[in-house]
């Protein structure tokens, strides 16, 4: 017996197929806002680890500038304290420099010369005095160059012929003009160790008279 189905099965596919449809999409839909929820929240943890890793960072960015700028001021004192004691030691060098340079001009000042005047400007000395000739003038020169261990590179300025009265008598003389610089020798024979300086002849500082 042949059964003949007069319902509307097509129709009624149809609609599955449909509902099946729909059902799909809306699961892809609710898989989709999953997913993106997902990747959102694991973008937003990213982010946050990665704001905590850069305040870290600039927390410690500022520890080393405050650090960098405390060397800086530190090394700037210590230029000041060195330039304090540079300062110290060099007047505690140059204390006694007058008696040195008396002493040292005595030392080197050649039989036939007189000194009538001599002026000390920082580091360097400006002599002007009298010779009975050019080549006492010259030894002294030698003896400033070579022999001192005080004074060093004498430059001759001025020579020029003068006329000096002894006793009525007039006699023939040189006159010059002469700077030289003065040098600190080591300490151990600027102070004998003791901080003491060597015996002056201040008597004699004029020379002889030519």
């Amino acid at each position: 017996m042949i059964r003949i189905n007069l319902l509307p099965h097509r129709e009624a596919k149809r609609k599955q197929k449909q509902a099946a449809f729909i059902a799909m999409l809306v699961l892809g839909g609710l898989l989709g806002v999953a997913v993106v929820l997902l990747v959102g929240g694991w973008n937003a943890s990213r982010i946050a680890i990665q704001e905590q890793r850069n305040a870290v960072l600039a927390t410690e960015n500022a520890a080393l500038d405050k650090t960098i700028k405390d060397i800086a001021t530190l090394k700037e004192e210590i230029n000041a304290l060195k330039s304090r004691q540079q300062a110290v030691e060099d007047l505690q060098g140059d204390r006694n420099q007058p008696v040195y340079l008396f002493d040292e001009l005595v030392r080197q000042m050649p039989e036939g010369v007189y000194l009538k005047s001599f002026e000390q400007n920082g580091q360097k000395v400006i002599l002007n005095g009298y010779a009975q000739s050019q080549e006492r003038v010259a030894e002294l020169l030698r003896n400033l160059s070579g022999n001192s261990p005080w004074l060093e590179r004498p430059e001759l300025t001025e020579v020029k012929a003068a006329a000096l009265t002894q006793n009525k008598v007039i006699r023939k003389a040189v006159e010059f003009t002469l700077a030289v610089s003065i040098k600190r020798p080591p300490s151990e024979e600027a102070d004998d160790g003791k901080g003491k300086a060597p015996p002056a002849a201040i008597a004699r500082a004029g020379g002889s008279t030519p």
